[in-house]
């Protein structure tokens, strides 16, 4: 019997993609009364993706059935397409075309009749603030006004079901903000929402959640229902004596902490259940977070080890400064993405560039790699002018770039051999270079598998490999953990804080603040220039207050870019 009061309901869904290969989903049953936020989350290759496409009917479960209000989700697809609205995790839009033309394909595809269009379009464009922008081409939004038309595009047709597929993946934290805000409006006019996102900050302030992990349901019901079986496990380690990223390490091995990460000069610890003490270190309980939960239900982190660090040998310390940028400035026409940009990163430091979508941080990444020729200043790497010396400078950097710096037509193992002969690796270096990082992330299994078809964090790692392949003294990181799991984020950074013990610079730029955490300094880069430069826990200074005891770095990010926009108002 169907449950009028659900609007969606799973009943023992399972999805088997091939015979030879675990199912993508296993057994799922669920169901979502109306006027909901309902977050999907779980690890890289969990199954959020392969449901929200099942609700959509854009595939057939191998096992099981969905409905959406009342109606079967593969006999009745075309009926419940009229009702929904879906939005792909890579935007699903047309980049050649312009704002108001995506609006009007869509409007197309939905039969949103011609007379209805202008009130409709004039609401969605007040509702996303892109009314200035119909002309633009959508490749040349920004990420946060990509995913606004995204959501516009859904909504052309006002849905009773609206599901996003990691719809912050890559936007900024303002941006994130307004889009959570967006979607939050729609609840007063009935619109049921599932939201997919690696964000857990988002999936805690959700209705309900659903958590995936290798296909199986792990959790049904609220996230603070969950979050609060973390009561007294979790702890920050205060005063600190020494190195933070070797004390993590050394932590994450005691048998009763299951999860680790550095918050500004502290660090946040989980301890197993059953314990409140750690042996040596000083410590205060805080409140836990649905991410604790998240990762305790995993059964734990990753850990605190790397052995792509214990491959690298110590750097050189002789060089004490090994980037500076000198008033870097870049100029496309008459807009300047990059203006007077000067800093220095010093050996051994994790240094950050925060900012907003479009404020200059890839630009300036790009300048100090030689990618891009700056209009003025320069940028010099282990004393030397990447732009007299391109060759030599670039041959002491690694480089990440924002979605993976990877051929996707070429396999694992031609990319790794691609990459290691653009660092000069040859005969018996290089195949004992690619043998160790195919062994280190465990890569074998996908050698022949093309770069575009592996699983997202797979992805990731390869492209870490690509970067550390000659084992560079400085690692320039664009976004590097963009979309993501809290999961996988952590193995990347115990990588990271390894590499940095042995010497060697990074440089990051991100959009999730919690990692933001581990830089020694911060950058904050917005409208092209670098508006404040400090550590990570003397910026949530300024964003505390009695309202606000305990300020995130997210807080001050926006705080910052709010006052900076006051003082500077046209």
């Amino acid at each position: 019997m169907v449950d009028e009061a659900a609007i969606v309901e799973i009943q023992n869904i399972s999805k088997q993609f091939a015979p030879k290969l675990p199912p993508a989903l296993k057994d799922i049953t669920a169901k979502f009364p109306r006027g909901q936020i309902v977050g999907i989350v779980g690890p890289d290759g969990a199954g959020k993706t392969t449901l929200i496409r099942l609700m959509a009917g854009l595939l057939t479960p191998s096992g099981g059935k969905i409905t959406i209000a009342g109606l079967d989700s593969i006999r009745d697809c075309e009926s419940i397409r009229l009702m929904m609205g879906y939005m792909p995790q890579k935007f699903g839009l047309y980049e050649d075309l312009t704002v108001i033309e995506n609006l009007n394909l869509f409007a197309d595809l939905r039969g949103v009749a011609v007379e209805e269009r202008k009130k409709t379009f004039e609401l969605l464009l007040k509702f996303t603030n892109l009314a200035p922008f119909t002309e633009r081409l959508a490749r040349y939004l920004s990420g946060g006004m990509k995913q606004k038309l995204g959501l516009a595009c859904a909504l052309i047709k006002k849905p009773d079901l609206l599901l996003l597929d990691e719809p912050s993946v890559g936007v900024d934290p303002i941006s994130r903000r307004e889009l959570w805000k967006m979607v939050s409006d729609l609840l007063a006019e009935g619109i049921t929402v599932f939201w997919s996102t690696v964000y857990l900050d988002e999936a805690q302030k959700c209705h309900s959640i659903i958590l995936l992990n290798e296909g199986q349901l792990l959790y049904h019901g609220k996230p603070q229902e969950l979050t609060q079986k973390m009561n007294g496990r979790v702890f920050k380690i205060v005063n600190i004596d020494g190195n933070r990223r070797k004390t993590l390490s050394n932590i994450l091995k005691q048998p009763n902490v299951i999860d680790g990460i550095i918050q500004g000069e502290t660090i946040r610890i989980v301890l197993k259940e059953g314990q409140s003490s750690l042996d040596s270190y000083q410590i205060e309980p805080i409140e836990p977070r649905f991410e604790d939960a998240f990762i305790d239900i995993l059964g734990g982190g990753p850990g605190g080890e790397s052995k792509l660090a214990d491959r690298m040998p110590l750097v050189d310390k002789t060089i004490e400064t090994p980037v500076v940028a000198e008033s870097l400035t870049k100029k496309f026409g008459s807009f300047t993405a990059a203006d007077q940009i000067t800093f220095s990163a010093q050996r051994g430091e994790i240094f950050g560039l925060l900012g907003p979508n479009g404020a200059g941080k890839s630009t300036t990444f790009k300048m100090l790699c030689g990618l891009l020729h700056p209009t003025l200043g320069k940028a010099v790497v282990n004393q030397l002018d990447v732009q007299k010396t391109p060759t030599a400078a670039r041959s002491h950097l690694g480089y990440m770039a924002q979605k993976f710096s990877l051929y996707g037509d070429l396999s694992v193992q031609q990319n790794l051999s691609f990459f290691s002969g653009i660092y000069n690796l040859s005969g018996t270096q290089q195949k004992e270079a690619i043998d160790e990082l195919v062994e280190i992330f465990s890569l074998q299994p996908f050698l022949n598998t093309s770069a575009e078809s592996l699983p997202l964090g797979y992805k990731q790692r390869l492209s870490l490999s690509c970067a550390t392949m000659h084992r560079p003294e400085i690692l320039f990181l664009d976004e590097p953990t963009s979309g993501v799991d809290p999961y996988m984020r952590r193995e990347f950074w115990n990588h990271i804080n390894g590499l940095v013990q042995k010497g060697v610079t990074v440089l990051v730029s991100t959009h999730f603040m919690d990692e933001a955490e581990y830089c020694d300094r911060i950058a904050l880069i917005y409208r092209g220039k670098i508006i404040r430069l400090d550590t990570p826990d003397a910026l949530k200074k300024i964003a505390h207050s009695e309202q606000n005891p305990n300020p995130t770095l997210e807080d001050a990010f926006i705080q910052l870019i709010e006052a900076y926009d006051k003082e500077h108002a046209i």
